[in-house]
């Protein structure tokens, strides 16, 4: 399942990256661009009610709350929660993380993660951000299960 999140919606954008949902999430869009990311058979998401007449297929998102949109998304789509594609996207550009070796990330990763020795460090080829698992993510994993996502 992939998705479109329009203008209004990037922090549920950046949480479904998260989830690892191919997202795909801009501050603004010129004209004519929804309809060629909907051509690549996306789930647009709104909270703009006026794009219900454009594209009626549309998903209105109701709630600020992010974790409340988050469950929106869940219970009027079939998404699965998968927790071994959880971190697997880029949070900023979208692609897919590639799994890459600390020696080589040692340039680009503080020096403290990289003498931890993780075996999991991953980096995104199209902007060249590097991930690992750390304290930030454990505090994303205890957020979504307060939010009931897991």
């Amino acid at each position: 399942m992939k998705f479109l999140a329009d203008s209004m919606l990037g922090r549920l954008a950046k949480w479904l990256r998260v989830l690892g949902y191919d997202t795909h999430y801009q501050r603004f869009y010129p004209r004519g661009t929804l309809e060629d990311l909907l051509r690549e058979e996306r789930r647009l998401l709104s909270r703009n009610r006026n794009l219900l007449t454009r594209f009626p297929e549309t998903l209105l998102i109701h709630s600020n709350r992010v974790g409340d949109q988050l469950r929106e998304v869940a219970t009027q789509t079939d998404m699965a929660l998968d927790r071994s594609t959880w971190f697997s996207r880029c949070l900023v550009c979208n692609e897919l993380l590639e799994t890459t070796e600390a020696e080589e990330a040692r340039e680009h990763i503080p020096e403290y993660v990289f003498y931890q020795g993780l075996s999991k460090i991953q980096m995104c080829s199209s902007c060249g951000r590097y991930f690992w698992p750390g304290s930030h993510r454990e505090r994303m994993i205890k957020q979504l299960g307060e939010w009931g996502v897991t």
